[in-house]
């Protein structure tokens, strides 16, 4: 019991965050917006995210963006067969932990839940040991519009601190 309580304790606090008059997202009370200099060095886009926070180590974050992805029908059966496989190839490894689609405040996200690797570059200073990364990320199509696209990332190594506040902060997620 006492072990429980300790455990609890430890869990950081969410506070809800009013992205724009749609979007509601629920973030650990001590993190802070990322600033442009911040994303743009970690997320390198054409397009800025219409929100970005990060840990005081700048270590773990989460983001919400826009994908120029358009599904007219809303297939999303397909749409995830499509983002798996973009996924599957922004890295070097993919170790999918869990992925689906899920109802959440009454729409439905295609999600997923992995572990990555992309490997170093020997002959680059600076570049030589792998990236190890967990992320969470879920996806929100609507036929004929834009996909938001909501992404919680963490080295791999703080998986277990951060798995089950990345699982909270994705069911609290509400959209209008």
């Amino acid at each position: 019991m006492i072990v429980l309580a300790f455990v609890a304790a430890d869990k950081p606090k969410l506070v809800k965050i009013k992205v724009n008059e749609k979007i509601t997202i629920s973030i650990p009370q001590e993190w802070r917006p990322m600033d442009d200099l911040d994303f743009s060095q970690r997320y390198p886009s054409v397009r800025a995210p219409l929100a970005a926070f990060t840990d005081d180590q700048r270590l773990v974050d989460f983001s919400v963006n826009i994908s120029a992805t358009q599904w007219p029908d809303g297939d999303k059966p397909m749409a995830k067969q499509f983002f798996k496989a973009s996924l599957m190839n922004m890295f070097d490894r993919v170790d999918m932990l869990q992925e689906g689609i899920q109802e959440i405040n009454g729409k439905e996200y295609i999600y997923f839940e992995f572990e990555s690797r992309v490997n170093g570059d020997r002959k680059e200073e600076g570049f030589k040991d792998p990236v190890l990364k967990y992320t969470y990320i879920q996806y929100l199509i609507d036929p004929g519009q834009k996909t938001l696209v909501f992404t919680f990332n963490a080295p791999r190594r703080q998986k277990e601190e951060w798995q089950e506040v990345a699982r909270e902060m994705m069911l609290k997620i509400k959209v209008k």
